[in-house]
């Protein structure tokens, strides 16, 4: 991995790099993901079927785009106990996290006779995108599925791309049915997205779409945001580690690679006090490199968004890591709760040398679907919220609007909208 010593200079050039992995700058797929969108939206069904077929090399009708419940059954036949068991005790574990974030509806009631609240609804049917393609992602299910039914979701229906065999993995399947997934489609790319958004023959609009995918998916996601809700438009894969001497560059190597090997497009940067522990990281990373079976998208993610930055003091490291905003954050210094303090922008914040980032990944409980590219300054991780909607309540009686009816007429008034003036006026005619 290359070592750079951060200045602002170094720092503006990393900014820059980075972003050049954000959806927003592959505008060239936006006509194609535009004309994909409009041909489900005309053709429905069929479609569906013929990208399908173009894209993924799997022959379906209206009869075998739905996964079917013996489908199922095979696949609690294929995959371990083990496997099974441990997808059971991360569901105990996300779901406890995200019971703690559910909201309840409020009233207040005042000594005027007002009342003032908030009424919180879950939303009908929620749409889940998987993906599959270079990784089956079980965990993904998940993630977006159980805050959903915390929430209270009425139906949640799943899409995910096929094999050429029309077969959909079988950690996926079965996670969707622990999980508690209502209906599974085997579409999977922007044609998943755009079935969800506008409905076909076999498969239901939805009111959301969640989950994360490849640059046409997330394209496709802005597309149709506002005819449905979006989570959000997912950027590639990335890791921040700020460590200082105390750190094991063994253990600190390991994480960096982690998220490195999602694709080529993923980020890996170092930001240490330790110019010691910068070229053994370094060491080891290279080493660990050669032992993995991810070698080729490693090797190529390092090389494009992989960086080790030596700083001089924690201060900098901070300033730097608030900058950047990245979607994990490891903090291995001698006091990782001090320096945590001081953090504004990430995704997940993970605490000392056994918070590892795979453990949010898998089994912790907090989401993985996390805010990528910066906007971890402005977004938060995936959560019940994002599976509820607001409805603000007020209930005013005559006695308790009569004190205030002459300033809300001329608040419109001031506006220049009579017809609001004359609304609260007819109220009080003599």
């Amino acid at each position: 991995m290359r070592i750079v010593k951060l200045n602002e200079e170094t720092k503006q050039n990393l900014l820059e790099n980075l972003l050049k992995r954000s959806p927003n700058q592959y505008e060239e797929y936006t006509q194609r993901v535009s004309d994909i969108i409009e041909t489900v939206r005309a053709k429905r069904d069929e479609a569906v079927f013929d990208y399908t077929a173009r894209f993924d090399g799997a022959v379906l009708t209206a009869d075998t785009i739905q996964v079917t419940e013996e489908e199922i059954k095979e696949a609690y036949d294929k995959i371990s106990p083990e496997v099974l068991a441990v997808i059971r005790k991360a569901i105990v574990n996300i779901r406890e996290f995200h019971a703690k974030q559910k909201r309840n509806s409020w009233f207040d009631t005042r000594p005027d006779g007002s009342i003032l609240g908030q009424r919180i609804t879950p939303l009908s049917v929620v749409g889940v995108y998987v993906p599959g393609g270079k990784a089956a992602y079980p965990s993904s299910v998940l993630m977006n599925v159980i805050p959903a039914k915390v929430a209270g979701v009425d139906r949640i229906v799943m899409t995910t791309p096929p094999g050429k065999d029309g077969k959909i993995y079988e950690g996926t399947l079965v996670a969707a049915k622990e999980a508690g997934v209502d209906a599974i489609y085997k579409v999977g790319g922007a044609q998943a997205v755009a079935a969800l958004a506008f409905g076909t023959e076999s498969i239901p609009k939805v009111d959301k779409i969640v989950g994360p995918g490849n640059i046409y998916v997330a394209l496709a996601k802005k597309a149709v945001y506002g005819y449905v809700s979006i989570d959000s438009i997912a950027g590639p894969s990335e890791i921040l580690v700020i460590a200082d001497e105390t750190a094991n560059p063994r253990f600190v190597a390991a994480d960096l690679l982690s998220q490195a090997e999602h694709d080529e497009l993923a980020s890996a940067i170092l930001i240490t006090t330790s110019e010691k522990l910068a070229k053994e990281v370094s060491e080891e990373a290279e080493g660990f490199v050669q032992e993995l079976s991810r070698k080729a998208i490693l090797e190529k993610s390092l090389e494009n968004y992989g960086y080790i930055l030596v700083v001089d003091t924690l201060e900098e490291a901070v300033s730097a890591a608030n900058d950047i905003a990245s979607e994990h954050l490891e903090i291995v210094t001698a006091d990782p709760f001090a320096v945590m303090t001081k953090i504004r922008n990430a995704g997940a914040i993970f605490l000392g040398s056994y918070s590892s980032e795979p453990l949010g990944d898998y089994f912790a409980g907090p989401n993985h679907v996390l805010p990528t590219n910066g906007t971890a300054k402005f977004f938060s991780p995936l959560g019940v919220d994002d599976f509820i909607k607001k409805s603000s309540i007020i209930s005013y009686s005559k006695e308790a609007l009569e004190p205030v009816h002459k300033d809300i007429i001329r608040f419109a008034n001031a506006e220049g909208l009579t017809a609001h003036a004359n609304s609260i006026a007819v109220r009080f005619e003599k």
